[in-house]
């Protein structure tokens, strides 16, 4: 096996780019809280940098694609990156380093812990959200990854599609962050005041940064640098766009008004819902992906009200329903004329995708829901989830880290 320079460089790139993405994430969801908790929101996001990096290195890449133990999880022949050098793995990346694909795959399971924050932001415990992320990523990221990309994970080998974390990454977060609404309640006055976000410019910057880190999100998943990352990289843009849109027109028509928030909103949705498709359709299919997520995800987000939980961020409504939705839409659109290792779906004359698709989504977000309660409960019962009453209202800039977003 000889290292490809052009397929290394790509990787790098992309592992840098979606480096930037959990950053950018931390401004998406900083602008959108109230300015008492601005940093406590970032804070959750960009610790996740420092946390999951050394739990991957330690255990988190060995458990999620190390030699595979019965379908279900990664041995420890891996651990502390043992055997991890710079020889390609045939297995995962024949091209470029070993290294190389590890520290890609790193930079997805630092965002996706970051993703729930979204629904807990603004009254959850610091310390206690230490021990969750670390928790989270071992017991539920881990054994996910190895079920849908890891060499003999049983979902993989079922036939399930996911080009770049629909199932892995959407869906097992936004599946966690509600059962983690539920289980930690309302804001202190969550339906009685109003709670604005803070800096709307700070939100549309990190949606930007997530815009651009997501070419590398998708784009990097080819894992080299041909047509196959090329086309990844325009359906990620396709859908992105048409979702900005299609959610500005429903909520013009439904409220009267098109929002900035709604315009940063819309294209997360469509950045989630190509993500498991992006290898696997072509532009007209990425448009239609993205013109229907905008919409869904809109009415997804619109929906807790219904429902009368108090998902802060909209992590359940865009993450959650558009990995969701986006799975589901692989099984519909993925073309074997665009990734001859994929499959047919449904249009192309393959319904048996869609079936197994399903599967998998329903697999997704019984584990992730259940082994996510099941966290959140014992760490309820040993440390507390959420801070004082008097602390939530002082703000978890000053009572969780004793320093202030802005100083006038």
């Amino acid at each position: 096996m000889k290292i490809d320079t052009g397929d290394t460089t790509w990787i790098l790139i992309s592992t840098a780019l979606v480096m930037l993405m959990t950053p950018g994430l931390s401004l998406f969801y900083g602008g959108m809280v109230r300015q008492k908790n601005v940093l406590g929101t970032i804070m959750q996001s960009f610790v996740a940098l420092g946390l999951v990096t050394v739990q991957w290195v330690i255990l988190g890449y060995s458990l999620s694609f190390g030699p595979d133990v019965n379908g279900i999880i990664g041995n420890l022949d891996w651990i502390c990156l043992k055997n991890v050098g710079m020889e390609p793995n045939p297995d995962y990346a024949a091209t470029i380093p070993h290294q190389a694909f590890m520290m890609f795959q790193m930079m997805f399971a630092i965002i996706t812990p970051a993703l729930i924050s979204g629904a807990f932001a603004e009254r959850f415990k610091f310390s206690t959200y230490l021990v969750f992320v670390t928790l989270w990523s071992t017991l539920v990221y881990a054994p996910l990854v190895h079920w849908v990309w890891g060499t003999g994970g049983w979902l993989r080998s079922f036939g399930a599609l996911d080009f770049a974390g629909g199932l892995v990454v959407h869906i097992s977060s936004g599946v966690s962050a509600l059962a983690a609404a539920i289980i930690i309640g309302k804001r202190k006055g969550h339906g009685h005041e109003h709670m604005p976000p803070h800096n709307l410019t700070m939100t549309l910057l990190g949606a930007a940064l997530l815009w651009f880190g997501w070419y590398g999100f998708n784009g990097g998943s080819a894992i080299a640098s041909g047509g196959l990352a090329v086309s990844a990289f325009m359906t990620t843009h396709i859908s992105a766009a048409a979702a900005v849109l299609s959610w500005l027109l429903v909520e013009w028509k439904h409220r009267g008004k098109p929002t900035l928030l709604g315009a940063a909103s819309g294209a997360v949705a469509g950045l989630v819902a190509i993500t498991p498709a992006s290898g696997f359709v072509g532009p007209i299919s990425s448009l239609i992906i993205g013109l229907c997520a905008g919409v869904l995800c809109y009415y997804g987000v619109t929906i807790k009200n219904f429902f009368g939980f108090d998902d802060s961020l909209d992590a359940v409504g865009v993450h959650g329903v558009g990995g969701i939705f986006g799975a589901i839409a692989t099984g519909l659109f993925a073309s074997k004329a665009i990734n001859s290792a994929g499959a047919d779906g449904l249009f192309f004359g393959n319904p048996s995708l869609l079936a197994v698709q399903s599967l998998s989504v329903l697999v997704a977000v019984i584990y992730a829901f259940s082994a996510t309660w099941i966290i959140l409960k014992i760490l309820d019962r040993f440390m507390g989830l959420r801070v004082p009453q008097e602390e939530e209202v002082e703000g978890l800039d000053l009572s969780q880290h004793g320093e202030s977003g802005y100083i006038f």
